[in-house]
């Protein structure tokens, strides 16, 4: 298939509208390609037609993202919303589907900008109705400004936590409790790194004013929580945990979970590209340069698909992708990317700074990382923590045999939510590192599509010379 466009970009993120504004105000032929109907991403959902109550309520922050996506606009990339992208070849030829319309698109330079996804947060009775994670309670209230009714217990670890419990605190949302579970030794583990830390000063006063408008507020607050168990039947009905030697119990009508987040890979785990395990965020990480160049060349991933740094870091990242696919394709000497890449580097650089504090400061404790066996930790297929290290014992030596004989990952989420949990309990239980272990292999389509959409495809055969990625139809194997 011939090129359509000199560079395609995947995700209306800060990192993705940072990469397309870049490479179309360089006068590359540009796509965005988003799933969502407008631009934003997670993190800027709805940010161009939000209105003035809802940015007061999610901040400044948010806010930003409106300039950002009008940056787009103004450029004249061409972008197509509401367009899900299932396939990508090894050639860099993009398969999607819009409106019902399968198509096929390809440039020499592909920048993935799909973002992050929450970690899993695997506990007794996390599978009830009425249990959600933070970041969908933050989706809902951005997208149509909906709160949950009743009263609300948020739980977990990370700087996400605090922020959504103060943005539902402002939406009037009555919160029952705050119930961190960060272990206490992790603060000693963050002290060696708060002096790189505080060349980041606006995360701390960030903090800071999150922590006062809690307290202000009355908020009941528990620290280094162990035991946690969500109550009830047939839905929730509170949040049960230990804490000071004692067990409490918090009624509450919803219960909101959160341990942090990690890298979306699945489009790079499906081009087979070089991973890392990374230990200090439990999570793999995309092998890339700082002009987001992976181990295929021409694919360039940005943003929090790399490594989890924060959407003004994405911002960077995107930027500096597109910079080095124009130098790649000839639009830009060597001399006039780095010029133009300086001052995105030393944003990233600055955004980097305060990572390994947060990352060691909210590091999940061990019952979230390694659940007992009953839990569940594979909802689509209800496969248990248990069923997982009985697979190991019977000798599968990755995710993928487990899958096999267990059907753990094969459901609508393809291994999204279970897949890094399988990765830990699988090393765990073999005595291997997590690398050694490895990740599920992802084939195409990448998310459930229509019957119809492959049908589709197929009829555009005679006009599109690109196939679908071979791994569609690939025979599983370790």
């Amino acid at each position: 298939m011939t090129f359509t466009h000199d560079l395609i970009v995947i995700g209306a993120g800060p990192a993705g509208l940072a990469a397309a504004a870049t490479g179309a105000d360089l006068g590359l032929r540009t796509l965005l390609l988003d799933e969502q109907p407008r631009a934003g991403g997670q993190i800027y959902r709805n940010v161009t037609v939000a209105t003035r109550r809802l940015h007061g309520l999610l901040g400044a922050d948010y806010s930003r993202g409106g300039s950002l996506a009008e940056s787009v606009v103004v450029t004249g990339a061409e972008v197509r919303h509401d367009t899900l992208v299932w396939d990508v070849s090894p050639d860099l030829v993009v398969t999607g589907s819009r409106g019902g319309q399968s198509f096929q698109v390809r440039a020499p330079q592909l920048v993935v900008a799909t973002g992050a996804m929450e970690r899993a947060s695997p506990l007794p009775g996390w599978t009830l109705p009425g249990v959600l994670n933070a970041g969908a309670a933050q989706i809902a209230l951005k997208s149509g400004g909906l709160v949950p009714e009743g009263r609300v217990v948020v739980t977990g670890a990370g700087p996400l936590l605090l922020l959504v419990a103060c943005q539902l605190l402002e939406a009037g949302v009555e919160l029952a409790g705050l119930v961190e579970t960060a272990p206490a030794a992790n603060r000693r583990t963050a002290l060696r790194h708060l002096p790189a830390a505080l060349h980041a000063p606006s995360y701390f006063a960030k903090g800071l004013r999150m922590i006062v408008r809690l307290r202000r507020a009355g908020v009941p607050w528990y620290t280094g929580a162990t035991e946690l168990e969500v109550t009830g039947t047939d839905r929730a009905t509170g949040l049960a945990f230990d804490v000071g030697g004692r067990r409490l119990h918090l009624a509450a009508n919803t219960v909101l979970l959160h341990h942090g987040v990690i890298p979306n890979t699945q489009l790079s785990r499906l081009l087979r590209v070089d991973h890392r395990w990374s230990n200090s965020q439990l999570a793999w990480h995309v092998v890339a340069d700082e002009f987001g160049q992976t181990s295929l060349s021409g694919l360039r991933v940005a943003g929090d698909g790399v490594a989890i740094a924060g959407a003004r870091a994405a911002e960077a990242g995107g930027a500096l992708a597109a910079l080095g696919a124009a130098h790649s394709i000839g639009r830009l000497s060597p001399t006039e990317r780095d010029r133009l890449a300086a001052p995105h580097q030393k944003v990233l650089r600055g955004e980097c700074a305060v990572r390994p504090f947060l990352d060691a400061l909210y590091r999940p404790p061990p019952y979230i990382l390694a659940p007992a066996d009953e839990t569940i930790v594979c909802r689509c297929e209800e496969v248990s923590a248990g069923r997982i290290r009985e697979m190991a014992r019977l000798g599968c030596q990755g995710p993928n045999q487990t899958k096999f004989f267990s059907r753990c990952g094969m459901g609508p989420c393809q291994g999204r939510v279970c897949g890094n949990i399988v990765t830990q309990l699988l090393a765990a239980e073999l005595a291997k590192p997590p690398h050694a272990v490895g990740a599920y292999r992802i084939r195409a389509p990448i998310k459930p599509i229509p019957v119809g959409s492959l049908a589709n495809l197929q009829e555009m055969a005679d006009s599109v010379v690109a196939k679908p990625h071979e791994s569609t139809m690939a025979k599983s194997s370790e």
